[in-house]
């Protein structure tokens, strides 16, 4: 079994935020795959079932991002699954909007919520789907913290069902043909879209 866990903070306040795209993707998850409604445990809410053929558990931490190690270990613990087969899916502020990469261990690149989860389960050697949201651009009236807790704008909002279904994707290769499969598919799609279009 694999444990996928979505990063975000809980409360109405956090709807729609770029800080919360890890819930909007396991939300969409457990629609598409018909998981059953998700249920209290763990500081967190979770589910569990069948996702793309592959037994799954699916956890939203509900301690607030800072915390979300808190929920995740002792999830992981019960489940007996190992750091290896954990897929966390979180906003990532190093990567262009609509950019989705997959990556393996590494540090937490400030991100509060993958910190608590490396202090907690004693390693980084996690699966982590990165659903780029980009940095403040020119002119933003706040910091980074006020960037990643603000919500979509109009475009994004438009955009998202296409950055949705690329982590989606990206969930689905690491289940069926691991987390190297991923990372490959993913960086080839995003340099294609890297490349300058012809005229």
């Amino acid at each position: 079994m694999h444990l996928i866990v979505g990063l975000g903070n809980p409360g109405r306040q956090s709807e729609g935020t770029r800080h919360n795209a890890g819930f909007l993707v396991v939300d969409e998850l457990c629609r598409r795959a018909g998981l059953p409604e998700f249920k209290e445990k763990f500081s967190g809410v979770w589910t569990k079932g069948d996702a793309f053929g592959k037994p799954v558990a699916v956890l939203k931490p509900m301690t607030f991002m800072n915390l979300s190690g808190d929920s995740v270990q002792p999830c992981a613990a019960f489940l007996k699954v190992p750091p290896s087969d954990i897929l966390v899916v979180h906003d990532e502020l190093d990567l262009p909007w609509k950019d989705v990469r997959v990556k393996v261990g590494g540090g937490h690149a400030g991100h509060n919520g993958l910190r608590s989860m490396i202090q907690r389960l004693g390693t980084p050697e996690f699966v982590r789907v990165r659903v780029g949201i980009g940095k403040p651009p020119a002119g933003f009236g706040g910091d980074t913290a006020d960037w990643v807790l603000s919500s979509f704008d109009a475009m994004e909002r438009a955009e998202w069902r296409d950055v949705e279904e690329e982590a989606l994707g990206a969930l689905r290769t690491v289940l069926e043909s691991g987390p190297a499969a991923a990372m490959n598919a993913a960086n080839t799609r995003g340099g294609e879209r890297e490349k300058p279009q012809k005229t």
